[in-house]
């Protein structure tokens, strides 16, 4: 008789178990959508930095500043709009974080000053610090059993965004000044549509979501090791965000001032080194949930360290084939990194996605201040040569432990 009550339980249960574990495609694919959309708009504020620079007679520095205004103004919201949603979900907010990229960008079309430019990168900051940690809960609420793929197919809506911003910016901006930045906008209006539909469906799923992150409530860690293994995290988070900044914010100068490569040339660079961020990220969720995470940031770290070290002393040719490389594998970390953490800290997706991807940008606004005054200070070739050693950072990823099976397996 019990054992007839054990198997009818199994059964009942299982048709429950499916549906929790089960992968929502179409929703991922909406808020990946999205995602390229938010990042395309908001890349193109760096894309036409070398544009404001000579327009406005603007310093490196001034440039680094305008990053960070940006960058603050995301990473400062992020983590406290992470912790407020998860106690109080606000699937309909999504659609408003777009509209304030649409804002940002209106006003930067017609910004005619230092000031006037601050104000509306601080306005697009906003817009990133409202759309990412509740479009990353709906990837996590939409990953069923593979929250790694989730992860990277919703980043690599980013990565794909912030790559094709700066080609656009080439085409249309470049030639047709910066006016024609407000075109963009057009594309706040898609999103916004699209994000009113994931609203919709995140708000009928959110019972089902918390009854998954219950059924996962422990870890095996004590409250010592997660502490320690989020410091570490965020130091890791450093290095490869500092090293990317570099890229983003200063790549298109240090091949003009290098190479001598025209604007629109230096640009489509850019946009290689960009598109070999976004295969990267493709890769990273996959690898984490088929090998685990913590080897992922072993090799996304510090593998691509020897890249990193070599770059300041090669030719245009092997600078470009070393900044995809350096893409492909830097770029692997992030998606394996935040899911990690998202398993340190169950039922707390919203706060952990906030608080990294804050961390993020605000790393990269930092990042971006100081490189400008080294670069202000030496040259913009000095920045690679020192940042070139920040992957060696990725040595602390020893120190991290294995997530016990309860969270997606060991990581």
């Amino acid at each position: 008789m019990e054992k007839a009550l054990i198997a009818e339980a199994q059964l009942t249960a299982s048709p429950a178990a499916d549906a929790l574990n089960a992968t929502a495609y179409p929703v991922i694919a909406a808020i990946s959508f999205s995602h390229l959309l938010n990042d395309m708009m908001q890349s193109v504020l760096l894309a036409i930095y070398p544009m404001l620079k000579l327009g406005l007679d603007l310093s490196f520095a001034q440039i680094g500043l305008i990053t960070l205004a940006y960058q603050l103004t995301a990473s400062l919201l992020q983590p406290l709009i992470g912790l407020y949603t998860d106690r109080r979900p606000l699937p309909y907010s999504l659609p408003v974080g777009m509209g304030f990229t649409l804002l940002g960008l209106l006003a930067l079309s017609q910004a005619g000053s230092f000031g006037a430019v601050l104000v509306s990168a601080m306005l697009i900051g906003m817009g990133s610090s409202v759309f990412h940690p509740e479009s990353s809960r709906v990837a996590r609420m939409a990953a069923g059993s593979q929250p790694g793929l989730a992860q990277s197919l919703f980043q690599i809506g980013g990565n794909l965004g912030s790559a094709i911003g700066p080609l656009l910016a080439a085409l249309i901006i470049v030639p047709q000044g910066q006016g024609s930045a407000a075109w963009f906008s057009l594309f706040a209006l898609v999103g916004v549509v699209v994000l009113s539909f994931v609203g919709r469906w995140s708000n009928d799923h959110a019972s089902s979501f918390r009854q998954r992150m219950k059924a996962h409530a422990g870890n095996g860690l004590t409250r010592r090791q997660i502490a320690g293994s989020l410091a570490i995290l965020g130091l890791l988070m450093f290095s490869k965000f500092f090293y990317m900044t570099s890229l983003s914010s200063y790549y298109t100068f240090y091949l003009m001032d290098k190479f001598s490569l025209p604007l629109g040339s230096a640009q489509i660079h850019l946009f290689t080194f960009l598109l070999a961020v976004a295969g990267g990220t493709v890769l990273g969720g996959p690898l984490g949930d088929r090998i685990g995470r913590k080897r992922v940031i072993w090799i996304s770290i510090l593998g691509v360290a020897p890249f990193t070290l070599l770059l300041p002393h090669v030719g245009l040719f092997w600078t470009t084939v070393l900044s995809v490389i350096i893409g492909l594998i830097l770029a692997s970390a992030f998606s394996a990194i935040v899911v990690y953490a998202q398993e340190l800290v169950p039922g707390k997706v919203g706060t952990i996605s906030g608080l990294f991807f804050g961390f993020a940008f605000g790393m990269g606004g930092i990042g971006a201040a100081l490189l400008g005054q080294l670069a202000d200070a030496t040259s913009i070739e000095m920045v690679y040569q020192l940042c070139g050693y920040l992957p060696l950072i990725g040595l602390l990823t020893a120190f991290l432990p294995a997530i016990k099976e309860g969270q997606g397996g060991q990581r």
